[in-house]
């Protein structure tokens, strides 16, 4: 898998470069985007939001694109279409579940894709997860159940649901990233998936029987700000990828519930304190995923 020679010295394990630095910064603006789909979902459906953030997204990516799209190449257009699809997939409904949860619920939820990533990684790339992935899991698990518990017990809500199976998409979209990085142009791929995203999305409208809500600056504001943030986070998660591991950026990307749960708490979200405990032992998972018990 590419990417993976970030991981062959141990002493480089401990330095952060310029790619560590720029999915920080990039897991800082992730983290934020929660409260405002939050907010815009009260006059929007997640299928126009996603299609309107996402073809915003695009336009912003298509002069960096553009002038190289001539000699895009058929394994471009797969990575790109097969990104996409794993971006539509979990966006659309992680949106859609942001209708009836917190932004500070949905974000704990939504970082159960990093321990999915190396089990992924097992059943696509054949590469067997480590004992501290299996462990990882087990924490998300119950960490899952006591975020859902303050409001159906032990049952996941809708929302809660509809969260959790986002994050199989997003492991897929993180694994795909890494599988075609240093093998593809990131500015023409980058172009692709968003385009394939927001298509994606405005076609999926009508059998959903999802109407174009009134117009609202709200929406329009919101969708156009997260298109150009959308646009940078899809172009440097392309670009570092290709010399950070998913493993190593996924442990890095676990640092977005927490930006979420804080930007939340400021806006005035309150998690009860069980629901802390659940995130708590998600953002636990994410750690213990990644450590390393043999000696090297």
């Amino acid at each position: 898998m590419h990417g993976a020679t970030s991981e062959t010295p141990s002493p480089s394990r401990l330095m952060i470069g310029r790619p560590e630095l720029a999915l920080i910064g990039v897991t800082l603006l992730w983290g934020g985007t929660f409260l405002i789909v939050h907010h815009a979902m009260r006059h929007s459906g997640p299928l126009f939001f996603v299609g309107l953030r996402f073809g915003t997204a695009a336009l912003m990516a298509l002069p960096f694109a553009l002038p190289l799209l001539r000699g895009v190449t058929r394994r471009e257009w797969l990575a790109g279409t097969m990104i996409g699809i794993g971006i539509f997939t979990g966006y659309s409904l992680q949106t859609w579940g942001l209708q009836t949860i917190a932004s500070s619920t949905s974000a704990f939820i939504t970082a159960a894709y990093v321990p999915l990533v190396p089990i992924l990684q097992w059943i696509i790339l054949r590469r067997r997860p480590r004992l501290a992935s299996w462990a990882g899991v087990a924490l998300a698990f119950m960490g899952l159940l006591l975020i859902a518990a303050p409001k159906d017990g032990l049952s996941l809500g809708r929302g809660e649901t509809l969260t959790l199976i986002s994050t199989l998409a997003i492991a897929l979209e993180i694994i795909f990233i890494s599988l075609w990085a240093g093998r593809v142009d990131v500015a023409r791929v980058t172009f692709i998936q968003l385009a394939v995203t927001s298509l994606l999305a405005f076609a999926c409208m009508v059998p959903a029987g999802e109407a174009i809500p009134p117009f609202s600056w709200t929406v329009m504001l919101s969708a156009c700000g997260l298109g150009l943030m959308t646009a940078l986070i899809q172009f440097v998660m392309n670009w570092a990828q290709q010399s950070v591991s998913a493993t190593r950026a996924t442990l890095i990307y676990a640092g977005e519930p927490v930006w979420a749960g804080l930007i939340g708490w400021i806006a005035g979200d309150r998690l009860p304190a069980i629901a802390l405990l659940g995130g708590a032992l998600v953002v636990a998972a994410v750690i213990v995923s990644e450590i390393r018990f043999e000696k090297r």
